[in-house]
């Protein structure tokens, strides 16, 4: 029986692996984690991370092929394929600091491998790593190799949260880059065959190291870039009275640009598209490519310029202070159907207007008061280092309630803000909300889910990204 080990039970790790031991009932899937509490959440009916799918999937396989264990050094001597996705956070100190990635969890992940492994390996790189990973972690197995013979692939995820198990089951393409040697070809091969148990053979896509290590990159800031350029426009269009809406549905229909990640919003968040990007730069920089490290920087610009854009239309709207005003937050994780709040834009949001004094009643279906509070007082880059290099418990921000209910949070609000586009925010009662509100009663729709038509309706000054100003909102300067 072919044995499977991963290390790292995130949101790549866990997911990845239950998929896998489900389509393959031949395989024993382990994946091992140094975090107890994380391991003991994947052995119980509380899984660790929210993903629409994932219980079922854990729960079919859970015991017979797949197992979770905190036995690290025991299941990856086992293993004849060690996938490895451990964190690769952005540098804070150092060399490349606020770019580089930070490949200390790599490289002591590598180490221990040379340590306990006691016949040949092939090991994969999960993890979202800058190019030349894979050549650095060769140079360290190899050196310590005590006659053991290791391949080194890349096969970079490529999976939305929120739909990751679908995506898992129905990929549009599964990549694999490895050496372009006899036994580099014999290790892809071993991965292809693993994938082929469900994935159509011209969906595997194979190529050398580099190009699958760039390939990820390249695909996230494109993506990313999309959305700067949606949200770019949409600063115009409230400018000029047109419908951001209409001008991405008009522009999505040109079948060479098509109609994905062109939805306007307060920005784009998760733990790929701004690390990727920084990790893209600090590798143009290093090759002497500044012009071309220079365009991904705008993409960055531009979305901090929305988070921007957005705060300071809610403090010019409301008389230009927010200052002891209840504020409702609707919505903290970085998108719907996920609890994962890395980079989401609601954090730079709720800075901003805490500091500027307002009072925040927070509400999310998904995510922790204490995740909402960690974030609000951890400093950038720290949220993807283990959690025992955190700070040891959030502080208290006094102008912040987390609360477990929409109409609660709006109860007494000047304003509410949309900061994730959960479908129950769709169908909430907004002339309860209404009644229940400080006049005149604001709405901030992040994400343009809603109605504004029949919000105005009801009494409401709405502001929808990229769309028509209300008049009151007209009068109001938004300054970026």
């Amino acid at each position: 029986m072919v044995k499977i080990c991963c290390i790292g039970a995130g949101y790549v790790g866990g997911p990845t692996m239950a998929v896998i031991a489900l389509k393959c009932p031949k395989i024993e899937v382990t994946v091992v984690d140094i975090s107890v509490p994380r391991i003991t959440a994947w052995n119980s009916d509380q899984l660790p991370i929210y993903e629409p799918g994932l219980d079922e999937v854990v729960k079919q396989c859970r015991g017979k092929n797949l197992f979770f264990s905190t036995d690290v050094e025991k299941h990856v001597s086992e293993a004849d394929i060690i996938f490895v996705s451990v964190n690769t956070p952005t540098k804070t100190q150092g060399l490349g600091a606020g770019k580089a990635a930070d490949l200390t969890y790599w490289e002591s992940a590598a180490r221990m491998i040379a340590d306990v492994s006691k016949s040949d390996k092939i090991v994969v790189e999960k993890s979202t790593v800058p190019v030349k990973t894979a050549e650095a972690i060769e140079k360290i197995l190899t050196h310590n190799s005590k006659e053991i013979k290791y391949q080194i692939l890349s096969n970079p995820e490529f999976l939305a949260e929120g739909t990751a198990i679908q995506d898992l089951f129905n990929p549009d393409r599964v990549l694999i880059g490895g050496r372009e040697t006899p036994d580099g070809q014999k290790a892809i091969q071993a991965l292809k065959d693993v994938y082929a148990h469900w994935v159509p053979e011209d969906r595997i896509i194979t190529t050398n190291l580099w190009s699958a290590e760039l390939s990820k990159l390249a695909a996230n800031a494109f993506l990313a870039q999309r959305i700067s350029s949606v949200n770019a426009m949409s600063a115009l269009c409230e400018a000029t009275g047109a419908d951001v809406t209409q001008v991405s549905h008009a522009v999505g229909k040109d079948s060479r640009i098509g109609p994905k990640f062109l939805n306007a919003s307060v920005g784009f968040g998760g733990s790929c598209f701004q690390k990727d990007i920084l990790n893209l730069i600090y590798i143009c920089e290093c090759n002497g490519l500044t012009e071309v490290a220079n365009y991904w920087k705008q993409v960055i610009k531009v979305n901090d310029y929305q988070k921007n854009r957005f705060v300071n239309r809610i403090v010019s709207s409301m008389f230009n202070t927010v200052s002891g005003k209840k504020i409702a937050v609707l919505g903290f994780a970085f998108k719907k159907d996920t609890g994962d709040t890395r980079e989401t834009p609601a954090i730079d949001v709720c800075k901003g207007l805490l500091g500027d004094k307002a009072c925040l009643s927070i509400y999310d279906p998904q995510v922790t008061e204490d995740q909402i509070r960690r974030d609000l007082t951890m400093k950038k880059f720290d949220w993807d280092h283990p959690i025992h290099l955190q700070p040891a418990s959030p502080s208290v921000v006094k102008q912040v309630s987390v609360v477990w209910d929409a109409y609660q949070a709006t109860k007494d609000a000047h304003g509410v803000c949309i900061l994730t586009e959960w479908d129950e925010y769709k169908t909430l009662d907004y002339q309860k909300i209404y009644d229940n509100m400080q006049k005149p009663a604001f709405i901030f729709d992040g994400r343009n889910i809603l109605d504004a038509a029949k919000l105005r309706e009801i009494g409401f000054i709405v502001y929808s990204i990229g769309k028509s100003l209300d008049p009151w909102l007209k009068d109001t300067v938004a300054m970026a």
